[in-house]
């Protein structure tokens, strides 16, 4: 996720954890005695020469790169949120017994950090597979190395098809050309509006979300009514509304930060400006609403995710364990991205030791692409095949009310012309 967004976060919690938020926990004392009485047989000897890997006392360990420092710390909410998940799994009995030792290294966002710091995990810390690694650019820049050592990339923390195109990385950020698309599609079929302006921020997000845009209405022989850019720093948005409310556009379509879109709103409230708003999954948060107060109220928010305010049971479990781990953290859509990228492992997981499939890297990705429509995490379902590592196909439309984000569509699959489409 490359998006400036919650800049108004207090710093993340850090209270208990190690300079470099290093994850050793002792675990399984029992079941190591036990082991250490017997002689071990030839299984338990080849599941110990997989890196990551501790038959004896059922421990897997993994790690990510995450901004503890850098230009954007508030991102470590992710990596908070996924070590909040197996920290619960942990402290209720793991899977099947096996605990989880996560391993976090800081890279302060920089790419170059960022192949360094995997390298570390792999070949010091002997991690299993690397598991919510947080940036686009970061991620792809891994990608020679992982490549290379054959060490499954889980759920990396970036949108872009790059990260889809190799097969042992597997995604479920999606390309913002796609959540682009689902965003204008709502507009045309359920809103019935069809003057659309575009404000978009002049990065990969926005221009991946254009690009997706401009792609589903040229099928429906539309185009926007306006499109203009905008840099994550820009404060005044009057004459971008200006030239939405010039061209008569009833919905803008915002891809850009929390405070862009709070921006965006109050200065179109000051031009009576009151067209329908739909924005990213990222902005859909409680900081959103700190910004922007009551004026967020009735915007959309096309999502990959379920609304921090679900009822969902895994949402539940996740808001639970965040206060129960990282207290100081706020509930956001960044933790739940983190919970939902971690519990990809979980489920993937939990299928190889219910298969009885050997607990190696090629058998995570075997089971990886066995995954087909299965409930993960805060995201309702995931598919990946041998040929395609798309996990997410489909998204739901989120609005804010009172305060709180509700669902006011149902998981719909993204527009086949831009889902089909050539990424560029």
């Amino acid at each position: 996720m490359d998006t400036k967004n919650c800049e108004n976060l207090p710093e993340p919690s850090r209270a208990k954890e190690p300079a470099d938020l290093t994850r050793r926990t002792v675990l399984g004392y029992a079941a190591a005695a036990a082991a250490a009485l017997t002689i071990p047989s030839a299984a338990a000897f080849a599941q110990d020469a997989t890196p990551g890997i501790d038959a004896a006392s059922k421990t897997i360990t993994i790690g990510a790169f995450t901004p503890v420092t850098g230009p954007v710390p508030f991102y470590a909410l992710i990596s908070h949120g996924a070590d909040a998940y197996f920290k619960h799994l942990n402290d209720n009995g793991g899977i099947q017994g096996w605990k989880i030792n996560y391993i976090l290294k800081d890279d302060g966002y920089e790419p170059s950090r960022s192949v360094a710091a995997a390298r570390r995990l792999v070949e010091d810390d002997k991690i299993f597979a690397l598991v919510a690694s947080i940036g686009t650019a970061q991620n792809i820049a891994v990608i020679p190395y992982a490549k290379s050592v054959n060490i499954p990339v889980v759920s990396p923390v970036g949108g872009s098809p790059k990260l889809v195109a190799e097969p042992n990385i597997f995604p479920l950020l999606p390309d913002y050309a796609l959540s682009g698309s689902a965003s204008a599609e709502f507009a045309i079929n359920n809103l019935k509006k069809k003057k659309i302006a575009l404000l978009w921020v002049n990065d990969e997000v926005g221009r991946g979300a254009k690009r997706g845009i401009d792609l589903y209405l040229s099928s429906q022989k539309l185009e926007t009514a306006v499109a203009t850019s905008f840099d994550y720093s820009t404060a005044d948005f009057s004459p971008h509304v200006r030239r939405a409310a010039e061209a008569n556009a009833d919905v803008v379509i915002l891809f850009g930060s929390n405070a862009n879109l709070a921006g965006a709103l109050r200065a179109a409230d000051k031009q009576g400006f009151k067209p329908e708003w739909i924005a990213p999954f990222f902005t859909a948060d409680p900081a959103t609403y700190a910004l922007a107060k009551s004026l967020l109220d009735g915007v959309y928010f096309s999502s990959w995710l379920l609304p921090v305010d679900s009822d969902d049971e895994s949402v539940k479990q996740y808001r639970a364990a965040l206060q129960k781990y990282y207290p100081r953290d706020p509930i956001g859509i960044f933790g739940l991205n983190g919970w939902t990228s971690a519990a990809l492992f979980g489920v993937a997981f939990e299928k190889m030791l219910k298969a009885k499939a050997p607990l190696t890297r090629e058998s995570l990705v075997e089971t990886l692409n066995s995954i087909n429509n299965e409930k993960v995490g805060g995201v309702k379902t995931v598919t990946f095949s041998k040929e395609d590592h798309r996990g997410i196909r489909q998204e739901t439309m989120i609005q804010a009310k009172d305060g709180k984000y509700i669902s006011v569509r149902d998981y719909t699959p993204y527009p086949e012309v831009v889902f089909n489409a050539n990424p560029g």
